[in-house]
């Protein structure tokens, strides 16, 4: 279950990951992984600006050094402050929006995704990277990490933004709505061109930002050739993926939304 906690929640654990990523080189190893996988579904040859919302503590940029990085709260690494409900963009002037371990975060997911739709250019890409929930993942998550996972909690889809916008987290919010499809039709007005399940147990094996990691890094390549294997079995080992959806003209959107 969700908790109401206060939104400044988020700048803390910044803060902690921040001091977890300058001490421990294992992350910055796996973070880099990820990111290549994000960066891979970057189309260099769309015009406006690549944003990133939520940027955390700026990793983004080591890989992609155009992105513009937005969050909450300023920091010396920040390019702009902003809530993703309300982006100080204007329409269509953004060719892809990224989202790393944010997504989870949005109470109204449906809300943000409209404002997604007005800055994106037409062909831009919204590009996701999440926790995803399977058999050998969901206890980890579950049991291991302190955001809830909320599976059995209702996702609010109004349109509106939150108010006020506490800090809030489900992990389980992309595997229900791009793999599990709990919402026939959901998003409405956008095509879902790639959605991908991988295992990770390089990943939840190192303990993330606050937890020891359980392997030295030395068996981080071994691990990560285990888990080329196992990603063929998304549904039993599955831990990360990588979504990217494209806003859909707006007649094709309108018989989207008709025949959802």
């Amino acid at each position: 279950m969700t908790l109401p906690l206060p939104l400044g929640q988020h700048q803390t654990e910044i803060e902690r990951n921040r001091a977890a990523w300058n001490s421990k080189p294992l992350l910055r190893e796996i973070y880099a992984s990820f990111y290549a996988r994000i960066v891979g579904l970057i189309d260099r040859s769309l015009h406006g600006r690549i944003v990133e919302v939520g940027s955390g503590i700026g990793n983004l940029r080591t890989h992609a050094p155009e992105a513009t990085c937005t969050d909450l709260f300023p920091n010396p690494w920040l390019d702009l402050v902003c809530d993703g409900y309300e982006l100080p963009f204007r329409n269509g002037t953004l060719s892809h929006l990224i989202l790393f371990d944010v997504f989870h975060h949005l109470q109204r997911p449906a809300a943000f995704l409209e404002e997604a739709r007005r800055v994106l250019c037409p062909h831009g890409r919204l590009i996701l990277f999440e926790p995803v929930m399977s058999l050998a993942s969901l206890p980890v998550y579950g049991l291991f990490h302190h955001e809830p996972v909320a599976l059995g909690q209702p996702i609010d889809m109004r349109n509106a933004p939150p108010a006020p916008r506490d800090y809030h987290a489900a992990q389980g919010n992309a595997t229900r709505l791009f793999f599990k499809r709990e919402g026939t039709g959901w998003p409405a007005g956008w095509r879902t061109f790639h959605a991908q399940a991988i295992s990770s147990f390089s990943y939840l094996l190192a303990g993330g930002f606050s937890k020891p990691a359980l392997y030295p890094q030395a068996l981080f390549g071994p691990l990560q050739q285990l888990d080329r294997v196992l990603s063929r079995w998304p549904g039993l080992f599955g831990a990360r993926c990588l979504v990217g959806l494209e806003p859909l003209p707006s007649k094709a959107a309108e018989r989207s939304h008709i025949h959802a």
